[in-house]
């Protein structure tokens, strides 16, 4: 990640002119230091920033945020590969990262469907294994890989993605085998392993009044059982159609109400047109055009745009500052994201706070010079 770093000794310095420096100072310009007396101001790191082999994303990484959350290594698939075998070493190197930099850590994610390794849900004849054996096999995984970064992480997303659109329990392993009972355990195995830790249920498109409805009952059904929710964390994968900012701010309000503190997570807006859910999505000529047109950068029309939705997105943030405690984009710029490559592989998206050229989008510049003036 390429990135300039701001000067704020003028406020036209601050937004507008790149200066050089390895290490951001106090007087630059930073999305932590503008914002991050209202929320953690958080990003999730691919393994090449972890690492800090991207030495541009890794700039931008320490001027900008305060809050970290890892992209893929700490999911079940990457770090316990095996029954027997654990892979801590990226892990490992995104915690240590967040340590030395003083960043809020997040983990992601203990318990998902997606991203879980086979062995998971056999025996050693390779049949469906017994709820017993699930329990003691998510109660070892989750207490190793908590118990590890006792201390240092600041937070869990403890069960990632398990309710669907209509409200009711997608019928994932987990669920066929354990039934709503996995997601409770879960929880309790978590808690036992680091009182400390903040624990989290997070899943996407939270503004669906099926899914919010569930959620909320689960909410209520944990603290019923004595158990720890800290917060709940509402993904923030949007498109230029998708959601409305009414009805996502109608769900961040009733988790509040239900007891639990609000996060964003993994927010990204998708520039490109929605691929409608019925769509063919083979790799016709035509279906690529339609779906990959900004393969050289976006129109003006469609930047302003894009940019004016984001930032009514973020001034609700602001607004609801008081119940939000992280705001987490997925990825540092737009080069990292996933976007790129869905529906469509090779897709050209735009979907970050960064550019590809690792400069800071207008919305945020906007955003800036109205909070200074305040």
């Amino acid at each position: 990640m390429k990135t300039k770093i701001f000067a704020i000794s003028m406020l036209s310095a601050a937004l507008l002119l790149p200066c050089l420096g390895n290490e951001p100072s106090e007087t630059e310009f930073s999305l932590k230091n503008t914002f991050g007396d209202k929320f953690l101001i958080g990003a999730a790191l691919n393994t090449r920033q972890s690492f800090e082999q991207d030495k541009e994303g890794v700039k931008i990484l320490k001027q900008h945020f305060n809050s970290i959350v890892a992209e893929n290594c700490m999911k079940s698939a990457l770090i316990h590969p095996k029954e027997d075998q654990y892979d801590f070493f990226a892990a490992d190197s995104f915690v240590n990262f967040g340590k030395a930099n003083n960043m809020a850590i997040i983990g992601h994610c203990l318990i998902w469907h997606s991203q879980c390794p086979p062995w998971f849900f056999v025996d050693k004849n390779g049949e469906t294994v017994s709820p017993e054996l699930l329990k003691q096999r998510m109660k070892d995984h989750i207490t190793t890989v908590v118990s590890r970064y006792k201390g240092r992480v600041k937070g869990w997303d403890v069960v990632n993605e398990a309710i669907v659109e209509d409200g009711s329990y997608r019928k994932s392993k987990f669920y066929e085998i354990l039934g709503e009972e996995f997601i409770p355990l879960a929880f309790q195995y978590a808690h036992d392993a680091d009182p400390n830790a903040e624990l989290y249920y997070n899943d996407y498109g939270m503004n669906v009044p099926g899914r919010r409805d569930a959620v909320i009952k689960l909410i209520k059904s944990l603290k019923q059982k004595g158990l720890r929710i800290d917060a709940v964390g509402m993904q923030g994968h949007m498109g230029m159609d998708y959601p409305t900012v009414e009805e996502f701010e109608k769900s961040m309000i009733a988790f509040a109400e239900a007891g639990v503190k609000v996060m964003i997570t993994e927010w990204d807006m998708s520039a490109l047109p929605t691929a409608s859910r019925t769509a063919n999505i083979s790799d016709t000529v035509d279906f690529q055009k339609e779906m990959n047109p900004y393969t050289n950068g976006l129109p003006d029309s469609v930047s302003e745009a894009w940019n004016k939705r984001m930032k009514s997105f973020f001034e609700l943030f602001l607004k609801h500052s008081d119940i939000i405690t992280r705001v987490t984009v997925w990825g540092v710029c737009d080069g990292d994201s996933w976007k790129n490559n869905f529906p469509v592989r090779g897709r050209t998206d735009y979907p970050l706070l960064f550019d590809r050229n690792h400069q800071i989008k207008p919305f945020l510049k906007e955003l800036a010079a109205e909070n200074k003036k305040k």
